[in-house]
Order: structure tokens, then C-alpha cells, then sequence
């Protein structure tokens, strides 16, 4: 998918380097400028930056299964510092305009599901990822997961792009307070709602819609950099409400700003404490759990980042043009291994898997389409590190419009499934309707891949079918069963 920009550059023009910085990213080749790719990085910054945020708050200050925590302070700092180094590499490197940062959804699982297990500690839990890392590091080495990519049909394809689109959305707006969990009190079937009892309140509610307003107006004038500018002004917005009439956090009053309180950062340097590097045990962990349990937990942990990253980049891919007429994307290989070694990295780091960010698609929609981009993001990353205080500047409330404008031309792909052929169009329809309503792109591919292999085999089309889909099918058949396997093996 192309995102429509308006450029006075002929296009024979476009095809000839304009020096060695063109000829390295291929920027001139794919039709974008240095400009454009900056402006683009900034924007997926501004867009991933929450994670030095939000990964403390879910790592740093759980207690492991001996009482110990990892701190919030050295969970920010390597946060930044991992995210920074393997988005570089994967611009660099595999020439992508994808951002890497510490995956949500993982690094839940780790702190709620793992790390409470009696006895074991943080270092060993990292261990488990780093173990993953290294299962997925032989995959992408062997080939398998790029064959896997290749095996899955086109419309299978478009669906995961539109459900991304779909979770790019509800991420937006649940992000903005737009759409909110109903409280379990409430004993109704409706898991969620529009605003606070239905209702629209409060100033950062207020912030968001201008925000989106502006965003769609600055989209159909085709402005450049529109959706940055409209990042910048929104956030300019919210600072000056807040001055005005406090809204304060979501966490003391429910029509305030979530996560991020827009304020003026006490200070702009902070010394990182980088003493989590290195402090990994893979080993360790067999020991306390024993060989069963730790397999099938790393098996767990391996196929949610497998898939989620394969998704996530099927989708950037398209909306970036970096697919070819057949489908493949360029340096798919390198993509993958980057991002398998980001869980490599990530468990040496003590801060969870890092993966190929959704988040980057917001950049793409302002420009990026080369590594340039990348590089941008992860310098700014870097600068993180030091600068951690300037993320609070930014509140969700101004990036989320970004987020729902970006899932609308993502879900544009909808129009690129066989709809005629039952077979792979209900399969597709449960791959981007099960990714918002499960939060999960992993869980919305697996109902799409399990439901096409049983699809196909009713219709009697067993041949139809690749041989790497059963196995990918069956696997993901035990990744949704195993709650059940890990009571078998006790």
C-alpha cells in the first residue's frame, strides 16, 4: 500500500542516487528524500517513546518469585538503550523503516504469569527469553521463518495488514480514554464503552479529537509531515489546558490524561544505571522449574513474538511499498533476524523482547521508507538514555490520533481479500477481528491460519494447502491450549 505524497520530482528523475547517503538507504530508489525520512523518524519516535515510560511500570517494581525487583530506573535506561541499538541495526543494516523497542504483551506475560512463580527470580526469567531468542535466531538462520512468510496466502496477507490496522485503532483510542474497559462491578456483557459511562469528558478527551480533527484535515491536504505537525500541535495543546485547568493522572481522576501528565520535565539530564545488562541466567531457570516447565513456557514466549512480528511486518511492509509485485518483501531475511536477535538482546537486557514496533507504521504514513529513518528513531533513543525526563512531554492524548488515522489506511487492504473464496475469506475476517478484540496480533493470525487449514480440509482442498501451514496450524492449535498441556505435564 502507498500512502499517497505529493512530490515535484519526475519519476526518471527519482530513479538516479544523489550521492552515497541515497545510494546506502536507496532513498532517492524508493521514492522518498532525506527530509521525509527524518521528519519520519522523529515521528516514530514520538510514537515508541511511551515504552520508556510504560516497560518500567510493568517490570520494574513487580516483585519476582523471591521478592526482588528490577527497579524502574534501570529497567527505562536499558529500555532505551536496547530499543536504540536494534532499531539502528534494523535500519542499517536490513535498510527497514521499522522500529524496535521492548514487545507489550511479552513483558506482561513475563511479570504477571512467570516471574511470580515461587523461588524464581528476574535473571532467570530473562534467561527464558533469551532462549527463545536464540530458538527464533536458528529459524530465521534456517530459513524456516521466511519460508512460513512465504507460505501464507495473499489474502491471508491483506487480512493481517487490516487487523493491524484494526489494533492500531482501538489502541488509539483506548490510549486517548476514547473507548474505556467497563469495571467488572458493572455484571454486563459489554466489555467496553464510549468514554467514562458512555459519556465524553475532560480536557485530554477534548485534546484527542482536535488532535484527530486536524490530523484527517492535515491528511486530505496531503500536508507533508502532516501527521508530525499534528503530533506537535496537539501536544502543544495539552500543555497549555493542563496549565490552565489541571486534569491531572486517569489514576486519581477518570477524565485525566493517561499514563502521561503533560508537564515541563524537572531537569533534561539523567545518568542511566545500565546494571541490568548482563544479568540474565539461562541456566538457572531449569534448575528451579525443571526442563518440561521451562519448555513449554519458552515455547509460549517464542511463538507470541514468531507471529506477532511476522505480522507486524507484513503490514509496515505494504504500507511502506516495500513489497514487490510478487509479494516479497526486500531484505526479509535481515528484517527477521534483526528481529529475532531483538529477543536475544532484550533478555540480556533484563527488559523483555524487543520486536519490530506497530507504532513505526506512524512514521511510515509521514514519510519513512528507507533506514534513514530508522537510524533517526534510534538515535533518539539513545538520547533517551539521558534525556528520559523529555518523554513525559508528549501524552498519549497527541499521539493516538496519529495512531487511528494510521489504522484507517492500513485497513484500506480489506479490498485485496478473495472475498469470492470462503476458504480464505472467513479465515481472513477471524484474522483482523480476533487482533483488537483479543489485543493480540498473534492470537488474531493463529484463528486465521488454524480456521484456513480446517476450512480447506471441509471443501476437500488438502492440496491447496502449503505443507508449513498444517505445522504453523498445529502449533498455534497447542499455543491456544497451553493452559491445558501445562496442567498435563504439572
Amino acid at each position: 500500500m502507498r500512502i499517497p505524497m505529493s512530490s515535484s520530482t519526475p519519476p526518471a528523475q527519482r530513479s538516479e542516487p544523489r550521492g552515497g547517503l541515497d545510494r546506502f538507504f536507496s532513498i532517492t530508489r524508493r521514492g522518498s528524500t532525506v527530509g521525509r525520512e527524518v521528519r519520519g523518524g522523529v515521528a516514530t519516535f514520538i510514537a515508541m517513546s511511551y515504552i520508556v515510560v510504560l516497560n518500567p511500570l510493568v517490570l520494574g517494581y513487580g516483585p519476582d518469585g523471591a521478592g526482588n525487583t528490577l527497579g524502574g530506573d534501570r529497567v527505562a535506561a536499558m529500555t532505551a538503550l536496547v530499543a536504540g541499538v536494534l532499531t539502528i541495526l534494523m535500519g542499517a543494516w536490513a535498510k527497514a523503516p521499522f522500529g524496535v523497542a521492548t514487545g507489550l504483551g511479552v513483558n506482561a506475560f513475563l511479570a504477571v504469569t512467570i516471574a511470580t512463580n515461587p523461588g524464581l527470580t528476574w535473571p532467570q526469567v530473562m534467561g527464558l527469553v533469551i532462549w527463545a531468542g536464540v530458538i527464533m535466531v536458528v529459524l530465521v538462520l534456517t530459513g524456516f521463518r521466511t519460508a512460513v512468510f512465504n507460505a501464507v496466502p495473499d489474502s491471508l496477507k491483506a487480512a493481517i495488514v487490516v487487523g493491524i490496522g484494526l489494533f492500531i485503532a482501538l489502541i488509539g483510542f483506548v490510549n486517548a480514554g476514547f473507548v474505556r474497559r467497563i469495571p467488572d462491578a458493572a455484571h454486563t456483557t459489554v466489555p467496553v464503552q464510549l468514554g467514562v459511562g458512555g459519556e465524553l469528558f475532560g480536557w485530554p478527551t477534548l485534546t484527542f479529537a482536535v488532535g484527530l480533527l486536524l490530523t484527517v484535515a492535515l491528511l486530505v491536504r496531503d500536508v507533508k509531515g502532516g501527521i508530525l505537525i499534528s503530533v506537535v500541535l496537539t501536544t502543544v495543546l495539552a500543555h497549555v489546558l493542563e496549565a490552565v485547568s489541571p486534569s491531572g493522572s486517569s489514576v486519581e481522576n477518570p477524565h485525566g490524561w493517561s499514563l502521561v501528565v503533560p508537564s515541563a520535565p524537572e531537569g533534561l539530564f539523567a545518568v542511566p544505571d545500565l546494571s541490568l545488562l548482563g544479568s540474565a541466567a539461562p541456566i538457572d531457570a531449569f534448575t528451579q522449574l525443571g526442563g518440561i516447565a521451562c519448555a513449554l513456557l519458552i515455547f509460549t514466549i517464542l511463538l507470541s513474538i514468531f507471529f506477532d512480528a511476522m505480522g507486524t511486518m507484513v503490514g509496515l511492509s505494504r504500507q511502506a511499498g516495500l513489497e514487490d509485485a510478487n509479494g516479497q518483501i526486500e531484505n526479509v531475511d535481515r528484517v527477521l533476524l534483526v528481529d529475532a536477535l531483538g529477543a536475544v538482546a532484550g533478555g540480556t537486557g533484563s527488559v523483555s523482547s524487543n520486536q519490530i514496533f506497530v507504532e513505526s507504521s506512524t512514521g511510515i504514513a509521514d514519510g519513512a521508507r528507507t533506514g534513514l529513518a530508522n537510524v533517526v528513531t534510534g538515535v533518539l533513543f539513545l538520547a533517551a538514555m539521558f534525556l528520559t525526563p523529555l518523554v513525559n512531554v508528549v501524552p498519549f492524548e497527541a499521539v493516538a490520533p496519529a495512531m487511528v488515522v494510521v489504522g484507517f489506511l492500513m485497513a484500506r487492504n480489506v479490498v485485496n481479500i478473495d472475498w469470492t473464496d470462503w476458504g480464505v475469506a472467513i479465515p481472513a475476517f477471524l484474522t483482523f477481528a480476533v487482533m483488537p478484540f483479543t489485543y493480540s496480533i498473534a492470537n488474531g493470525i493463529g484463528a486465521g491460519f488454524v480456521s484456513y487449514v480446517f476450512i480447506r480440509l471441509v471443501q476437500g482442498r488438502a492440496k491447496d494447502v502449503h505443507p508449513l501451514m498444517y505445522v504453523v496450524a498445529l502449533a498455534f492449535v497447542a499455543f491456544f491450549g497451553i493452559g491445558v498441556i501445562h496442567g498435563w505435564a504439572g
